[in-house]
């Protein structure tokens, strides 16, 4: 076991033996099971400190690839369906509402008519494998709104797709990631599956806390992903001053990449500030159209600089290689066509309104929820099941706030406002009442 380790071991540290051993696992020479040395025999047989192989076994166990039973010694773990825990904990579920407002999904009544566009499709000349993979008109278009001039801009399959492809390209097994604390289950996920600790970094109004930023560089992460408006769960957006700020602490750790992920897109009314118009080199920027022109589009747009999207580009050749030309082109159409363009703008003002009513009712109602933006809200509750029932009593479905955190800020909900068109004031009762639910009574 000891020489195939070895003849995989890059580098002789915790994490280029937790490499080595995940590789070995991966080629089939270690297989579910099969038990792993004491710690001692392992660092004299490979020249190693005790310390760096038990550093490179937390790597391990926490990505899940062995597992330790005390005297029994440390195993290979059996293969298991990490899969989306939180995904499924906080965004799926089986039961039917008469209001489900835990999707975080648009309204498919708000968001643009694919019709005409569609019918446009037709007089599109037939695309090749050797054409450019993207549209240079769309390409055109969206460096037109870009936030700053990116060096390299391409379209992949969605946000997560892009999240999924520069995380797979930019970290290793137990490289460390700040995100937001609350943040996006999916993110979440995805980062537990790939070995990497995340490290949650608060959040105000305005955004991630410059303060706590500053602290949590002290862990020494690979790379930062952020919202920069609309933030999901909270509604949180930054303002110029929070982004230069955020810059600014971000300087003084040249070796962080920056991803942000402008998931809400054309339907936020927050001005979009990007960490790219001071760190160029090192930020990627994901514009994603999918609550603003619909989710089945499957489109985001990735601007960064080309030393990071070069090597996803280049391993994209030998996959999927392009994203539809065909969707490209209508979403080129749904950018430009002033009909589409108009339909935007009013899905955003009437989503701001629908936020608006909810959380005025709710500060009449004494439950404070703060400014925001996009098609969430964060909800503080009392108790977090106490609130599930007390809604789901009432016919109405939230999402439990215990799957977007990383570490504990007290019970809340994500509550999806852009899905109340009406009955604004009722809807906000349901959530008072579901906030106060399984609060202790103070006997006098």
């Amino acid at each position: 076991m000891l020489k195939e380790v070895a003849t995989r071991l890059a580098e002789p540290t915790a994490r280029g033996l937790a490499a080595a051993v995940s590789r070995a696992i991966g080629d089939g020479v270690l297989t579910p099971g099969d038990r792993l040395p004491p710690i001692r025999e392992v660092a004299t047989g490979l020249g190693l400190s005790p310390t760096t192989v038990s550093a490179a076994w937390q790597l391990l166990a926490r990505s899940g690839a062995i597992r330790t039973d005390g005297r029994r010694g440390t195993r290979v773990a059996q293969p298991r369906g990490r899969g989306p825990r939180r995904y499924r904990s906080a965004l799926r579920h089986h039961a039917s509402f008469p209001l489900d407002l835990a999707t975080g999904v648009p309204d498919p009544a708000l968001l643009p008519d694919l019709g005409p566009a569609l019918r446009r499709l037709p007089a599109i000349a037939p695309s090749s494998y050797l054409d450019e993979p993207v549209l240079p008109e769309l390409e055109a278009v969206l460096r037109a709104a870009w936030p700053w001039p990116a060096e390299r801009l391409a379209v992949l399959d969605g946000a997560m797709d892009a999240i999924d492809q520069l995380a797979s390209s930019l970290l290793r097994l137990g490289d460390r990631v700040l995100v937001e604390n609350p943040s996006f289950p999916p993110l979440l996920d995805l980062l537990d599956t790939l070995g990497v600790q995340t490290i949650g970094v608060p959040l105000d109004e305005q955004g991630m806390i410059p303060s706590a930023l500053r602290a949590a560089l002290r862990s020494r992460p690979a790379a930062i992903v952020v919202q920069p408006r609309a933030q999901n769960p909270t509604g949180a957006s930054w303002s110029a001053q929070r982004a230069r700020e955020l810059a600014t602490v971000l300087a003084e750790a040249p070796s962080v990449t920056v991803i942000e992920d402008d998931s809400a897109g054309d339907i936020c009314t927050a001005a979009l500030h990007s960490l790219g118009t001071w760190l160029p080199e090192r930020t990627v920027h994901i514009r994603s159209f999918a609550k603003s022109h619909g989710p089945d589009l499957r489109i985001a747009a990735v601007g960064g600089p080309a030393s990071i999207l070069d090597p996803v580009l280049e391993r994209r050749l030998v996959g999927q290689a392009w994203t539809s030309r065909l969707l490209q082109h209508l979403l080129l159409d749904l950018l430009t066509d002033p009909r589409a363009v108009a339909q935007v703008a009013k899905a955003r003002r009437e989503y701001a309104r629908r936020r608006r009513a909810v959380c005025a009712a709710l500060e009449k109602d004494g439950v404070r929820v703060g400014a925001g933006d996009g098609i969430n809200l964060w909800l503080p509750v009392a108790d977090e099941q106490a609130a599930l029932i007390s809604l789901a009593s009432e016919g109405i479905g939230a999402a439990g706030g215990s799957a977007f955190l990383t570490d504990d800020l007290g019970a809340h909900l994500r509550v999806t406002t852009g899905l109340v068109a009406t009955g604004h004031a009722d809807v906000a009762a349901a959530l008072a009442r579901a906030a106060r639910a399984g609060a202790r009574q103070i006997i006098r």
